[in-house]
């Protein structure tokens, strides 16, 4: 009886099997459908994200991937209507004045695999930077705005792109209504229907990119991190107007940017007789021993007297060490070491001795090296850029090696807290707003986590944050890569199906490059 009821289970299974295999029938395509969405006029506010910025630089292609530019045409299958964009003039990138490229405006970059750094490319930009577009943008993605820049009336003024300092963006200049609008005026002035809003980034941005030093308390252009009750403000006013006339939109939190690759690429210990001797490990080992002997030790025995040794050990002979730093939060130590080595180094060298290294330690991997500080370790200090205002002499003359890597070279521990905190509050204005309003939320913080811890996986490939390699961030270590653009769309129309009950499909990001050529068709 057993082995018959067996017999009929294995029929059984045939059958369906069969059945299954016979059936070429394919679940129903489902439609694109807007939901309680209006795609109609979509306009898009935001900074360097929204405009598309890659690379170190705005240029025509990269705009056309900018994760808004994508957006528009999934809205078009669910009624969007045109988007407009202020293209530059080229894939050069920056701006020029008079034929030639201003430095602070440089060409974007591309990966040298002899150096295997960014390089920026050769050419001259063929956008002026004081040309001027004319019509109405639905992308309003500015490079460099905060969240308060967006109600600035004046930001687009271009006398105000040359004024000192600066009182307006020449991104913006470019295509602003009049010299006298803000972006959010010229974003309501053609009554959308739908808005992106992804803003915040730059409120700490500066201020980490430059190692957290505030470079300006100007209200308006400076580095600092933008106060909280600033935020808020300006965060809510954007939200009310956009939504003010019914339309609906979708806004997205912020990830923590000490996260980006421009931050976590450079280790904090890259120091070996392979790279002090410059690929000869002989003559790096040669180097390491005369440091120590000369430098590391007598400072490491001074530092242990003032029972502060473990600001310095000595460096490794077989593995990796880490960098030379200045930290400003520890305590001074100047005139205690200088008075240590007066005796063996006269008391005036002694005394450029311990202005060096009173608030010097080695790195930690607490600490954040920049990708940009990598171009300075090795490097002699310039004398504006010492801390001690002059061009330090060998054999003190090499950054993170003999002499200390300033405050601008890294983050460290309390720079990054300021950051997070910042972070934490504003996406907690955004959450806020985002529900009294019932827009869309898009959580990119989570996709950076997921980013950052192992990466994120699509059809045969996987895309993570890791420099140059990863494909989700250009070479500025900021920025996306086109791949990345096409993820940041996905998670936004993700959000949009989910909270309107759209039907918006997701962009193949196979299609989509993760660097740019030097050639750009």
């Amino acid at each position: 009886m057993k082995k018959n009821i067996k017999w009929l289970l294995l029929v059984s299974l045939i059958v369906v099997a069969c059945n299954n295999d016979d059936s070429n029938d394919e679940p129903a395509e489902v439609p694109v459908v807007p939901g309680t969405a209006v795609f109609t006029k979509y306009v898009a506010l935001g900074d360097s994200f929204a405009a598309g910025y890659s690379d170190g630089a705005l240029f025509a292609k990269g705009q056309s991937n900018a994760y808004t530019n994508i957006l528009s045409q999934q809205f078009a299958a669910a009624g969007g209507g045109a988007f407009t964009t202020p293209f530059m003039l080229d894939n050069t990138g920056g701006f020029s004045s008079g034929g030639v490229q201003i430095p602070k405006f440089p060409t974007r970059f591309v990966f040298d695999p002899v150096t295997r750094s960014p390089v920026n490319i050769p050419g001259i930009s063929g956008t002026a930077i004081t040309a001027r577009l004319t019509g109405t943008f639905n992308n309003m993605g500015v490079p460099g705005a905060k969240s308060f820049h967006l109600l600035a009336p004046g930001y687009g003024n271009l006398a105000g792109v040359f004024a000192t300092p600066a009182t307006a963006n020449p991104y913006f200049a470019r295509f602003s209504s009049s010299p006298t609008t803000s972006i959010l005026a010229d974003a309501m002035a053609q009554a959308p229907t739908f808005f992106s809003l992804f803003i915040g980034g730059n409120d700490v941005l500066g201020y980490a990119t430059n190692g957290g030093v505030p470079t300006s308390q100007d209200p308006v252009l400076g580095d600092d991190i933008t106060p909280t009750a600033t935020f808020n403000f300006a965060y809510n006013t954007l939200v009310n107007t956009l939504t003010s006339n019914g339309a609906k939109g979708v806004v997205a939190n912020l990830p923590y940017i000490t996260t980006l690759p421009h931050f976590t690429t450079v280790p904090y210990n890259p120091l070996t007789a392979k790279s002090i001797g410059l690929e000869n490990e002989v003559a790096g080992l040669a180097t390491i021993k005369l440091l120590n002997a000369q430098l590391y030790g007598p400072l490491k025995a001074a530092l242990t007297g003032l029972g502060a040794g473990d600001r310095i050990n000595l460096l490794s002979e077989t593995s990796a060490s880490p960098l030379l730093m200045k930290d400003e939060t520890l305590p001074n130590l100047a005139t205690q070491l200088a008075k240590i080595f007066t005796p063996s180094l006269g008391a005036q060298t002694a005394a450029f001795y311990g202005a060096i290294f009173g608030q010097a330690r080695q790195a930690k991997s607490t600490d954040l090296i920049l990708l940009t500080t990598k171009n300075a370790i090795g490097k002699a200090p310039k004398a504006d850029e010492s801390g001690v205002g002059i061009a330090p002499p060998y054999p003190l003359n090499a950054f993170g090696i003999s002499f200390p890597l300033q405050d601008k070279h890294i983050l460290i521990p309390t720079e990054i807290a300021e950051i997070r905190v910042a972070t934490d509050a504003y996406n907690t204005i955004i959450a806020t707003a985002a529900d009294a309003k019932g827009l869309a939320l898009v959580d990119t913080r989570g996709v950076m986590t997921k980013l950052s811890s192992g990466g994120i996986r699509f059809g045969n490939f996987t895309m993570t944050s890791s420099y140059a390699v990863g494909g989700a961030f250009s070479l500025d270590g900021v920025h996306p890569s086109p791949r990345g653009y096409g993820l940041i769309a996905n998670i936004f129309i993700d959000a949009i199906n989910a909270k309107y009950g759209s039907t918006l499909r997701h962009v193949d990001l196979g299609t989509y490059p993760i660097q740019y050529p030097l050639t750009i068709q």
